[in-house]
């Protein structure tokens, strides 16, 4: 089921209005539950589709329950070993032999948020934060919520049963906010994001094609598809959490933010802290905290501990990029996700040793190098983002034809490229404002919105009757 399409309005639609007529927290749930049945429904062609999948919940419960009221560590060890092996092969990885895989097809859709949640629900419980028993509607529909169930994002579960026990009744504010919230997500999802497909389909077919073997327009071309690719998949991911945050909100619940203005961070560290905001949290949590904490244990010298950090950000990185992915490209991510973090941090580390920390961060308060940084981390971000729309022979083919110093010239031409575009922007949204401001209000604020959201509507409406379909939701597939 297409976020844009009309049965994805239709159940929306009659989510949110049974939702708001009932006054029971438990009627609710079984609102959502049912609403989430029929929206993963859509994704299976038959019920042995979901058969695995349901084996994999069932063994998530069953062992949450029992680390509940046992909080044995050693069980804690071999339920997650499992639920992992479990995973891996349900993922299909490549480095999975064919024999272990499954003989039909089986529904692989949000399976690594479920992982997620369930790692969640494991460690919580081993850990004495569960001191009541999960009912089994209250799990599935906190595995299971069709809102955030394809990707995201990933909420604690005390924030998430607290919201399942309060019947939230939205202001007419709210509501007024929220439906503005849904509409820009659907501009983002069905007008951003599907004209940027559409030049991107254009602009990297030609730089795969056999026929683009002059090295200059390769060059280009790879940057220009690096470039819409990057707005595609922000625009279109971005634009999906509008929408699920949104119809949230119209339903009482809400779900925790997953961008905050990702291309104004100035590292790449930074940059995680903006972009799939719940991801990199659960990473943190789940996986870098744990890990410096062993290193730290290992290596307790002081002068070593800020270089440890890079090394548990390396192997975060490296497992969140392997992540996305069950090909070989998606290592060369990981690699890259990992260099980039690691020496984000290696440098901080240097530079605050060398010149000192105030030095540091006057300079980098300094305007030329905010966007200079903005520049260099929005062009490494895209840059790797490549290993997402290339395959490996693809990815070494065009980097052998670049060569070293190509690939080189194309980051710092796409930085300074970027910082100049960040820096004109501003300056423009900057003017623009204080023209405004200036300017005489010829309309009631209120009716401005309104009509602002027509025309968003109406926008939406053309342009989905130009390319007849929507860019399906990009981030499903991982």
């Amino acid at each position: 089921m297409s976020f844009t399409s009309p049965s994805f309005v239709l159940l929306v639609l009659a989510f949110v209005l049974l939702t708001n007529a009932l006054s029971t927290p438990r009627a609710r749930r079984v609102v959502l539950a049912g609403a989430s049945a029929v929206f993963i429904g859509s994704y299976l062609e038959g019920p042995l589709e979901m058969l695995p999948f349901g084996v994999f919940l069932l063994f998530g419960y069953a062992s949450v329950e029992a680390l509940r009221r046992t909080r044995s560590r050693a069980l804690m060890v071999a339920s997650l070993l499992v639920l992992l092996c479990a995973f891996v092969i349900l993922k299909r990885y490549t480095f999975i032999a064919p024999a272990v895989r499954s003989p039909f097809p089986y529904l692989t859709v949000g399976l690594s948020y479920v992982l997620f949640r369930l790692i969640h629900l494991m460690v919580d419980a081993q850990q004495g934060e569960l001191s009541e028993r999960i009912s089994a509607l209250q799990f599935a529909n906190y595995c299971l919520n069709f809102l955030s169930f394809t990707a995201g994002p990933i909420q604690p579960y005390p924030d998430f049963a607290q919201q399942q026990h309060d019947v939230i009744v939205p202001s007419r504010a709210d509501v007024a906010a929220a439906l503005a919230r849904v509409v820009r997500g659907f501009v983002k999802v069905g007008v951003a994001s599907a004209i940027l497909n559409y030049a991107f389909v254009a602009v990297s077919g030609r730089l795969l094609a056999p026929e683009a073997v002059a090295v200059s327009s390769s060059f280009w071309l790879w940057l220009a598809s690096s470039v819409l690719y990057t707005g595609y998949l922000y625009a279109n991911f971005a634009g999906y959490m509008d929408i699920v945050l949104g119809v949230g909100a119209l339903a009482g619940l809400q779900l925790p933010e997953n961008f905050n203005r990702p291309f104004s961070a100035r590292n790449f560290l930074d940059f995680w802290s903006r972009w799939h905001m719940t991801l990199s949290s659960w990473f943190k949590t789940y996986l870098f905290n744990p890990l410096l904490k062993a290193l730290a244990k290992r290596y307790p010298s002081g002068r070593v501990a800020p270089y440890l950090a890079a090394v548990a950000f390396f192997v975060t990185f490296l497992v969140m990029g392997v992540w996305h992915g069950s090909t070989s490209v998606f290592v060369v991510y990981g690699l890259l996700l990992g260099a980039g973090v690691s020496i984000n941090q290696g440098w901080q580390v240097f530079a605050t040793r060398r010149w000192g920390k105030k030095r540091y961060k006057q300079a980098c308060e300094r305007l030329p190098v905010i966007y200079l940084s903005r520049g260099l981390t929005f062009a490494y971000f895209a840059l790797a983002l490549a290993c997402l729309w290339l395959d490996l022979p693809e990815l070494m083919a065009l980097t052998g034809r670049l060569g070293v110093l190509g690939v080189l010239a194309g980051y710092a031409a796409l930085a300074l490229g970027a910082a100049l575009s960040f820096a004109s922007w501003e300056a423009l949204a900057a003017s623009a404002q204080r023209l405004g401001s200036r300017l005489p209000k010829p309309l009631p604020r209120e009716l401005a919105q309104d009509l602002s959201m027509a025309a968003q509507i109406l926008l939406v409406l053309s342009v989905s009757s130009f390319f007849h379909k929507a860019p399906e939701f990009v981030y499903r597939a991982f």
